[in-house]
């Protein structure tokens, strides 16, 4: 186990997806964190984009995927589409441990931004983006359904490291 900055202990391995074997424990996770899941048949086409699309899972001993990232990488920008942990896992700072590496695996691809939206409402993930060096960048009105509500736009500079 590593320690973190809060004391929090977190351990974990992070790989990158590269076939549809881990898509049930990412799905899984999907279907416990949104409104709005995120489908099947969009990780399976995004697989077939490796240049462009990264995903990845955090593994722990008790949990082959406790968490995941999916992010676009196009013209020097990274954008994170979806990042959650299982439920019953948060507040134990494997989702930092997860940022903290895709942000690290971005910049090493050569991102010099890296972007995302997250619901208004959605405290716990503002809280991890903020504490990452995010900053808001404006409002998108309306962007999510169930319920209908504004998605604040996030960036983060990138120190690429290519």
């Amino acid at each position: 186990m590593q320690p973190t900055d809060d004391g929090q202990s977190r351990s974990g391995v992070i790989d990158r997806v590269s076939s549809k074997d881990d898509l049930d424990g990412v799905l899984a996770i999907e279907e416990a964190s949104f409104n709005n899941p995120t489908t099947r048949d969009w990780y399976e086409r995004e697989l077939e984009r490796p240049d462009v699309c990264f995903i990845y899972v955090l593994r722990i001993p008790e949990h082959p995927v406790a968490a995941f990232c999916a992010f676009w990488l196009v013209a020097g920008q990274a954008h994170i589409n979806n990042l959650a942990v299982v439920p019953e896992l948060r507040g134990r700072g494997l989702g930092t441990q997860l940022l903290e590496a895709v942000i690290a695996e971005a910049a090493h691809l050569g991102a010099t931004v890296m972007t995302l939206e997250v619901r208004q409402s959605n405290t716990p993930a503002l809280q991890l983006y903020q504490s990452a060096g995010f900053k808001q960048e404006g409002v998108r009105k309306n962007y999510y359904t169930k319920p209908v509500e504004d998605a604040l736009i996030l960036s983060f500079m990138l120190h690429s490291a290519s």
